[in-house]
C-alpha cells in the first residue's frame, strides 16, 4: 500500500482506464487502508467545542501502529482500569508525498486523501493523553477506504457523525477546527518528516462523546468519505450507563472557554458493577 501510495500519480491513467470486472463491495472484506502506517500523529482536542472560545495551542501525540484495526473488527477493551472508555470519531489525513517544514500554502498539496478514524481512549485521572490511555491494540479503527485529496476540494466542510448501537453520539463539521488540516500538516512537519502512508487524526469535537462497552457496535461515518462500523468486546463484561457523557463534554467546553484546563470529571467515574 505505501508503494501505490507512492507511486500513485503514475499508476492512476492505468486505473481510470480499468474496464474489467467489478467485485461487489458486500463480496469482499476491507482492511485498514493503511494497515501498518509509519506514524500516526494524533491531534489533542483541536475544535471550539461549538462555542467561540480562544484557539488553543496545536498538541499532537504518537499512536503505535499496532494499534490500527479493520473496519469491522473488534475493539478489545484491555483489563486495565479506567473511569470509562470513550469513543472518538475523527478526521484522519493520509500523507501522499514526504513532507518536511513545509507552509501551510504547501501543506495540502503533500495529501494523499482522507479516511475515517474512531480514536479509543480509556479516560483515567492518572492515564491523560498517553500509550496507557491511547495505545492499546485495536484502539485506531481506520477506513472504510481513502478518499483522494482531489475528491474533496474543502477538508474543512465535512459533516462528522457517529453513533454506538445507532444511538446518535457525536455529530460536528470540520469547520469547526481551531487548527485546520493545512496547519496542522505544517506544523507536524516542523517536528518531524512526514513520509507517505503517514496519518496525521485532526482531533475530535468531544460533544456528544460516550462509552463503548462489551457487545456494541460503534459506527463512524464521515461526508464525502464513507460510512465503517467495528464491534466492541470486553472479556470483564464492565457496564457504564448507555448515554452520552454530557458531564465530560461539559467539563471540555468549560475548558475551551475559560483557557485553564483542569481535571474533567464525568458522569461515569463511577461504573454500574461498582
Amino acid at each position: 500500500m505505501l508503494s501505490f501510495i507512492e507511486q500513485f500519480e503514475t499508476l492512476r491513467p492505468a486505473i481510470e482506464a480499468y474496464d474489467g470486472p467489478v467485485i461487489p463491495l458486500d463480496k469482499v472484506r476491507l482492511r485498514a487502508p493503511v494497515p501498518r502506517p509509519g506514524k500516526m500523529l494524533m491531534g489533542q482536542g483541536n475544535y471550539h467545542e461549538n462555542v467561540d472560545s480562544p484557539v488553543a495551542p496545536l498538541g499532537m501525540f504518537l499512536k503505535p501502529s499496532s494499534s490500527t484495526l479493520d473496519p469491522g473488527g473488534t475493539v478489545v477493551l484491555p483489563p486495565d482500569d479506567g473511569e470509562v472508555f470513550h469513543h472518538e470519531a475523527e478526521l484522519a489525513v493520509v500523507i501522499g508525498k514526504t513532507a518536511r517544514n513545509v507552509t501551510q500554502e504547501e501543506a495540502l498539496s503533500h495529501v494523499f486523501g482522507y479516511t475515517c478514524m474512531i480514536d479509543v481512549s480509556l479516560r483515567s485521572q492518572t492515564a491523560g493523553v498517553s500509550l496507557v490511555a491511547k495505545g492499546f491494540e485495536t484502539f485506531a479503527p481506520i477506513g472504510p477506504w481513502i478518499t483522494t485529496a482531489d475528491e474533496i476540494p474543502d477538508p474543512q466542510a465535512l459533516d462528522i457523525k457517529n453513533w454506538e448501537n445507532d444511538q446518535p453520539r457525536q455529530d460536528y463539521n470540520t469547520s469547526d477546527m481551531e487548527h485546520p488540516v493545512a496547519a496542522i500538516i505544517a506544523w507536524a512537519s516542523s517536528k518531524v518528516t512526514l513520509e507517505p502512508g503517514d496519518i496525521l487524526s485532526c482531533g475530535t469535537n468531544h460533544q456528544g462523546i460516550g462509552p463503548m462497552q462489551d457487545g456494541e457496535t460503534c459506527t463512524i461515518e464521515i461526508e464525502r468519505i464513507g460510512r465503517m462500523t467495528v464491534h466492541v468486546s470486553d472479556p470483564l463484561k464492565r457496564r457504564w450507563p448507555f448515554e452520552p457523557d454530557r458531564v465530560f463534554s461539559k467539563d471540555i467546553r468549560d475548558w475551551k472557554l475559560g483557557g485553564t484546563k483542569g481535571a474533567p470529571r464525568h458522569v461515569f467515574m463511577q461504573r454500574n458493577d461498582r
